[in-house]
């Protein structure tokens, strides 16, 4: 979309509406396509830890040609490849990942901030925890929680110690003042609580490229892949900032999470076991 047609529509208070509408309806779609397209695939393979449907093969997810260039330059690992999408629910490799931990978490009467809520993670924790959603534009997740609030991640606008779990999945890069939005996780959480933040990243890079300031659609898509992304981790460097915030960080390696890999979770991605400390 045209900068100045989103400006217009912003202007109107219509752009996010407009755009959720627009994202729901492509999602249907494809739903009833893959369903259709995927049938011959049924039976055996991969089982998707959302619906619980079996398919020899998901659906792939690549990157369009504006944002391969830095995707690929530096082989970022960022929830693109074969057997990303499930077909019947259309859950993602993220998300599914995501969820083999949560499905491992104590969540009755814990309370959950869940940012940027993904639909699937979001239906599973709200039958089984205390849920707020929020988002820095929350009108694009109205249609996954009509309750969601305006927050913004780098100024929370909620006690101290006030939840047992943050979920903010690839959220980070989008955030110019990353450290901020971490100092802010890191104090509302309880002592003993866990956050899941994981982030598109790099372990081919020795230090995250970056470069503040920049706020250009078409440079940071061939930067960093995305046109609303303000830097690629380099991951080692990523675990270092949430550590100097104060989190202990566990990097489960892709290799120990192979009993996950019948749930087509990202090919080589690894989990972050985040929590804050008990003192």
């Amino acid at each position: 979309m045209k900068e100045w047609i989103k400006k217009i529509l912003q202007g109107w208070d219509i752009y996010h509406p407009l755009q959720s509408f627009y994202r729901t309806s492509i999602l249907t779609i494809q739903k009833l396509v893959y369903r259709t397209l995927y049938i011959k695939y049924k039976g055996k393979g991969f089982t998707c830890n959302v619906c619980r449907y079996v398919y020899e093969k998901f659906v792939s997810d690549m990157p369009d040609k504006l944002n391969r260039d830095a995707i690929t330059k530096y082989k970022v690992i960022a929830g693109y490849g074969k057997n990303i999408i499930c077909p019947n629910c259309l859950s993602t490799a993220r998300e599914r990942l995501v969820l083999a931990f949560l499905y491992e978490t104590e969540l009755e009467n814990k309370k959950v901030l869940h940012f940027s809520p993904e639909k699937n993670i979001y239906n599973y924790l709200k039958r089984h925890a205390i849920v707020t959603t929020a988002d820095l534009f929350p009108r694009f997740y109205k249609t996954i929680d009509k309750k969601i609030s305006k927050v913004d991640a780098t100024s929370i606008d909620f006690d101290d110690e006030q939840f047992d779990i943050v979920i903010a999945c690839h959220i980070m890069e989008h955030i110019p003042d990353d450290k901020a939005a971490m100092q802010e996780i890191y104090r509302i959480l309880k002592c003993g609580g866990k956050a899941i933040l994981q982030v598109p990243y790099s372990e081919n890079l020795l230090y995250t490229v970056e470069t503040p300031g920049i706020n250009e659609p078409e440079l940071q898509q061939k930067l960093y892949g995305q046109k609303d992304h303000v830097r690629i981790y380099a991951l080692h460097d990523y675990v270092d900032r949430l550590k100097f915030t104060g989190f202990e960080v566990q990097i489960v390696s892709y290799p120990e999470l192979k009993h996950l890999y019948n749930n087509a979770i990202q090919k080589k991605e690894c989990f972050l076991k985040i929590s804050k400390p008990m003192t």
